[in-house]
């Protein structure tokens, strides 16, 4: 059988991570996503989906040292940095440097299950490194040094503004970090699965990763929503805005979804955040036009909003750049991609589908000189 964008057909098997597109549910090794965002954080799920269980408290806290003990870039990449040019888009500043970390890793070379374990920390204690410290310097600033005592989450916030963010801050981007680090076998995990099947090394696969989730159709549709929230500008004009989008058959982002036939589990939760924190700020103009343009969406199109639809105004509320959005789902993502890059190296088998050929068959060669 054959099918376009491979829709529906199991490509693979995994115990990380599956979608119940029917129910709405997302599930991380057999707990639903909301637990996991009313009651856990970044760290432990990062343990969860490398490990298939919850951590120990002294599994936790070990893991706590050794991301906090990995956060500094290589010298050399902080160089690559501040020769990129300042105008460069921070997705391809992300996927240039994740590349430039494979030479610095201390176990270049070694592509043994081991290894890349220690690589996975690496990786994922230096992505938000990474983006920060680009951040800063395309803004003319000097990168803000990464604290140890701080956790994933509020270590991030502080790197990008240079203050320590309050609790509030923290907990909902730890949150927002949860409801990101997985989803079965999206377009940049099967990337990462399909590179590192070939057994190139893990940078390699998390390099296919950005490359792929760069992608309006991926993890870019948060950037969308957000330039769409600006453009309505308020809600008398959401109706008449989309209805002009419809007829000219422009896509409208944040909507619709390969596998979820309802509610996205995760733009439910999104939803309240954003809700909160827009009122907070004073700024529930956003989450109002949010509402009504899901409204109109859900009863015009039958389309629910996915997670890029609510993370965009909680990403804006946090104090994050619209061109930032994207990373910050990598600084999540990388957690998943990881995972999955570890289980297909612990049973590998290289990826290797095929393709119902439509083309032409049976035609002669022409010789040149006898071509019309």
């Amino acid at each position: 059988m054959t099918t376009s964008g491979l829709e529906g057909v199991v490509a693979g098997r995994s115990a990380i991570c599956t979608v119940d597109g029917i129910a709405g549910r997302l599930i991380y090794q057999g707990i639903a996503i909301q637990e996991l965002a009313a009651h856990s954080n970044f760290e432990e799920v990062t343990f969860l989906l490398w490990n298939g269980r919850l951590p120990r408290r002294a599994e936790l806290d070990a893991l706590r040292a050794q991301l906090a003990a990995e956060r500094a870039i290589p010298a050399g990449v902080e160089r690559l940095l501040r020769d990129l040019p300042r105008t460069a888009r921070p997705m391809d500043v992300l996927r240039t440097a994740v590349s430039a970390l494979g030479i610095y890793d201390p176990d270049t070379g070694d592509d043994s299950l081991a290894a890349s374990r220690r690589k996975a920390v690496r990786v994922t204690a230096q992505l938000p490194t990474i983006v920060t410290t680009f951040h800063a310097l395309r803004s003319g600033r000097e990168p803000v040094r990464p604290r140890a005592d701080l956790s994933h989450a509020a270590n991030f916030l502080y790197t990008l503004t240079g203050e320590e963010p309050s609790p509030v801050a923290t907990r909902t981007f730890d949150i927002a970090l949860v409801l990101h680090a997985d989803h079965e076998f999206n377009a940049s995990t099967f990337a990462a699965r399909v590179t590192i099947a070939t057994l190139s090394d893990l940078y390699a696969a998390i390099t296919s990763a950005i490359g792929t989730l760069a992608g309006p159709l991926h993890g870019g549709a948060n950037e969308g929503v957000m330039h769409m929230l600006q453009e309505i500008g308020s809600v008398e004009n959401v109706e008449p805005y989309l209805r002009d989008k419809l007829a000219r058959k422009e896509k409208i982002m944040g909507f619709g979804h390969r596998v979820y036939k309802t509610t996205d589990p995760r733009a439910a939760a999104l939803k309240e955040m954003s809700r909160r924190l827009t009122a907070e700020a004073g700024q529930s103009r956003l989450f109002e036009i949010s509402e009504r343009i899901e409204r109109f969406m859900l009863a015009e199109k039958g389309l629910h909003a996915n997670v890029d639809f609510y993370s965009a105004t909680v990403y804006h509320v946090l104090g994050l750049p619209v061109d930032l959005f994207t990373p910050v789902f990598a600084v999540s993502r990388i957690a998943g991609w990881t995972a999955h890059v570890l289980e297909q190296l612990a049973d590998n088998r290289l990826i290797r589908p095929r393709a119902e050929y439509i083309g032409p068959v049976d035609v002669p060669y022409v010789p040149i000189d006898r071509r019309e």
